[in-house]
């Protein structure tokens, strides 16, 4: 189906991003890693974003070669399970790197049937805000561009005002997912937007930490009122269908005039959850195991293996996923799951 891409964004969607599916000899498993697409689909998802932080940024590394693979079986998965009843979904696509190879990777996705790029800045640590602008304007020439804002603990870095407000004139960029886990730099990328006066660039949190409150927060800055659009979370990599119903109130609590106070209530509970999966209380260590545990339990994954073997869960990880969703039975889909899963790995 024909994606009108500006417009699908800022409707606000649930985008999972996209774990890597190893198996015990952690080689890549292809009928676990279609069973989690076919999953984000049927559990409603506006889109997926792939290649990212949650699929691990050593599948481009020669010797592993998958970026290429991964983000193919992910395009053709979703288009197929789509086709019976076709609707609107985006297909976002990681890129890292120095300028050449982030441009390759661009050109790589658009080939595959990507729609935009999301843009990890990793590789520049220390280098000018200048230059770095100067790196995503090149990008952008190769594939619309979704900013990303990434939190210091797993290898982001601070940017000024200055800087965002300078990449919302960038003609090619279509969102920004704020990710730094910091309400002082979350403000800076929305004064940077609504000061800009681009109402056709998304807003997109990727604050795992805060998610509810990101999304229902109206932000006014220079005489404009913005929520942000929707989430590009590696949170709603598990249980997403359960997500997807509770944005859909988001949405409705949204158009209301007065916000009920049992929303806040609802984001401590989500920030809750967000802990026993991504590992908060170990600076993040067991981030990517804490997802794959998620969908090994529900039959999805085989395996938490990653392709680091130092990548495991931390001691007492399993027990707080156990914790948070007994605790939090409305923000868990296993039902859902065991229903469908036999579908989704068939």
């Amino acid at each position: 189906m024909p994606l009108d891409l500006r417009s699908h964004l800022r409707a606000g969607q649930v985008i999972p991003a996209l774990p890597l599916a190893l198996g015990k000899n952690r080689r890549w498993d292809e009928a676990r890693q279609r069973a989690v697409v076919r999953y984000y689909v049927d559990a409603g998802s506006g889109g997926l974003a792939v290649g990212v932080h949650s699929t691990q940024f050593a599948i481009r590394e020669p010797k592993i070669g998958l970026y290429e693979p991964v983000l193919r079986l992910a395009a053709e998965t979703a288009a197929a399970w789509l086709a019976p009843k076709p609707r609107p979904f985006v297909l976002i696509a990681g890129l890292c790197g120095r300028t050449p190879q982030a441009r390759a990777e661009a050109r790589t996705a658009r080939r595959l049937g990507y729609h935009a790029g999301l843009l990890s800045l990793g590789a520049w640590a220390g280098e000018s805000e200048k230059k770095i602008l100067a790196h995503c304007r090149a990008v952008a020439r190769e594939i619309p561009l979704v900013g990303f804002y990434l939190q210091n603990a797993v290898g982001g870095r601070v940017f000024t005002y200055d800087f965002w407000r300078a990449f919302a004139d960038i003609p090619e960029l279509v969102a920004i997912k704020i990710a730094p886990f910091n309400r002082y730099r979350t403000l800076d990328v929305v004064r940077a937007v609504l000061t800009s006066g681009r109402d056709d660039v998304a807003l997109y949190t990727g604050n795992d930490d805060n998610i509810l409150a990101d999304l229902l927060t109206p932000f006014t800055f220079a005489g404009r009122t913005r929520h942000i659009d929707g989430g590009l979370l590696g949170q709603w990599g598990v249980w997403t269908q359960a997500a997807v119903k509770l944005f859909a109130d988001v949405k409705r609590a949204r158009a209301r005039p007065r916000l009920d106070a049992a929303w806040l209530d609802r984001n401590a509970a989500l920030t809750d959850m967000n802990a026993a999966v991504f590992d908060a209380a170990n600076n993040f260590a067991g981030c990517l195991p804490g997802i794959h545990e998620v969908l090994r339990r529900q039959g999805i994954l085989a395996t938490t293996a990653c392709l680091d073997p130092h990548e495991k869960l931390s001691p007492g990880q399993a027990a707080e996923l156990t914790r948070v969703a007994k605790a939090y039975p409305w923000l868990v889909d296993d039902d859902f799951v065991a229903v469908n899963v036999h579908r989704w790995l068939a």
